[in-house]
């Protein structure tokens, strides 16, 4: 992979329903161009495939966390059903090492965020915890 097929990438994880016609004004190369040089990074593998984002896939909540859990003997599955029926709770991942859970967070402000935490803290269970925000994401 040289120094054009890593600009062609960059363009198309900006942008994955670009033109071809696009992508070569883009480079400064011709279609034909883009269009081998895309063929060969699939068919080598680099390109392992193409997803669409879709509304749901963006999060619109400007403040968003991470919350790791340790919980308390067997209850990790009684949390987890509680921490989904969270409107703040956007996703809960099980995990191994020190924390049993891993909550996503989303909310419109601070003070919204905070008020999540301590009610997850006060969760029948929950015995310990740590937060982190999140302060941008790039894809």
């Amino acid at each position: 992979m040289d120094e054009l097929d890593a600009h062609l990438i960059a363009a198309l994880k900006r942008n994955g329903r670009a033109a071809l016609s696009e992508l070569a004004a883009q480079l400064g190369v011709t279609r034909s161009t883009v269009r081998v040089r895309l063929d060969r990074l699939v068919q080598g593998g680099e390109i392992a495939g193409f997803t669409v984002l879709t509304r749901s896939d963006v999060r619109p909540d400007p403040v968003r966390g991470l919350m790791m859990l340790e919980i308390a003997g067997r209850g990790a599955e009684k949390v987890m059903k509680q921490l989904q029926r969270m409107p703040e709770v956007q996703a809960v991942h099980s995990t191994n090492g020190t924390w049993d859970l891993i909550a996503e967070i989303g909310t419109d402000t601070l003070e919204t965020f905070d008020q999540a935490l301590f009610a997850i803290r006060r969760l029948d269970g929950v015995t310990r915890s740590e937060t982190n925000l999140l302060l941008s994401t790039r894809r």
